[in-house]
């Protein structure tokens, strides 16, 4: 890592189904046309990134790694979150409503895994075992624990050695993170350095008016020092900048306006010396996978001038890491 060389930074929250649960029901063919869509999507997104030496992390739901439902069943972590709401409990999910396709399709992708592991500069970060919420009412430390424990296990398993960690909505619970070091993960991302970011399980109004306007208008500044990422605790907290939201039809000027965005942040970064950190989750491009596609491209295409002028490095969040740890 270059120290007067601005970095850039994509991390993807990968979940399939266990992180929509709450909303998607899988019950009608549009819920489940989604998803294929998102399975048919990630190759090509995989293409994109190695064509354009991308460096990605891919946040990744332990429970993908398995094969099927039995596999899940023999594989439940010592503890499950006792969360007071049930709605947001994947395994109350699974036992009220099971699989929904035999093939399980929706909730395993060892064959995704194992692509995204054959890709170069592609590391293979986690999302939890279960999409396990840390700022739920009820749950507790030792249950993360162990649900963060089973994800490990389930990528060494894999081949995988789980060092950098995303939160599932983003729950930064500061109080679980010597937890992480212990289990040792290196890094986790963390929310925008913007009050609208404020880390809780119910965000205020005010905060997601802010975050929607801040995606399209320059409410708030994301870019960070590298020398602000050079903490001394560990796991490192890796803020992210943006969250790249997907092509909508028929809001042309929104999707202009979000992607001069992104293209004008990712440019200061790259003049400046900063830091930026872009994020998504695979699904978001389920709805409109070629148009998702599109912008991914001319992310991409803007990052390759960025790196021929001034040096753009594109690095995954476990290598920004040992850039760190080696000075």
């Amino acid at each position: 890592m270059h120290s007067n060389k601005g970095i850039f930074c994509i991390s993807l929250d990968f979940e399939l189904h266990w992180g929509c649960f709450e909303t998607n029901r899988l019950q009608t063919a549009a819920e489940q046309t989604y998803f294929v869509n998102t399975r048919a999507t990630i190759p090509k997104m995989l293409q994109i990134f190695q064509e354009y030496h991308l460096h990605v992390t891919w946040a990744t739901v332990g429970m993908l790694f398995l094969q099927n439902e039995l596999e899940w069943h023999q594989q439940l972590p010592s503890l499950l979150p006792s969360y007071t709401n049930n709605a947001v409990n994947a395994y109350h999910w699974i036992q009220k409503n099971g699989f929904v396709q035999q093939d399980g399709r929706f909730h395993f992708a060892p064959n995704i895994i194992q692509q995204i592991q054959a890709t170069p500069h592609q590391e293979i970060g986690t999302h939890t075992y279960s999409h396990y919420y840390c700022l739920e009412d009820g749950q507790t430390a030792n249950q993360f624990a162990a649900d963060l424990q089973k994800a490990i296990d389930i990528g060494k398993a894999a081949g995988v050695s789980i060092r950098s960690l995303v939160f599932p909505r983003n729950q930064i619970n500061p109080y679980y993170l010597p937890i992480c070091k212990q289990l040792g993960i290196t890094a986790v991302r963390s929310n925008p350095q913007q009050w609208f970011w404020k880390a809780n399980n119910k965000a205020p109004l005010i905060q997601k008016i802010a975050r929607t306007a801040d995606a399209y208008l320059p409410i708030g500044n994301q870019l960070v020092t590298i020398a602000a990422l050079r903490q001394k605790t560990y796991p490192l907290q890796l803020p992210a900048s943006r969250l790249y939201r997907p092509w909508q039809p028929q809001q042309s000027i929104g999707n202009y306006l979000k992607m001069q965005r992104i293209l004008t942040e990712m440019t200061h970064a790259a003049e400046q010396g900063k830091y930026y950190h872009l994020w998504w989750h695979p699904h978001n491009f389920g709805k409109h996978p070629h148009a998702c596609l599109n912008e991914l491209k001319q992310i991409a295409i803007h990052y390759s001038m960025l790196k021929e002028k001034y040096g753009f490095q594109s690095l995954n969040m476990g290598e920004i890491t040992q850039a760190i740890q080696n000075g």
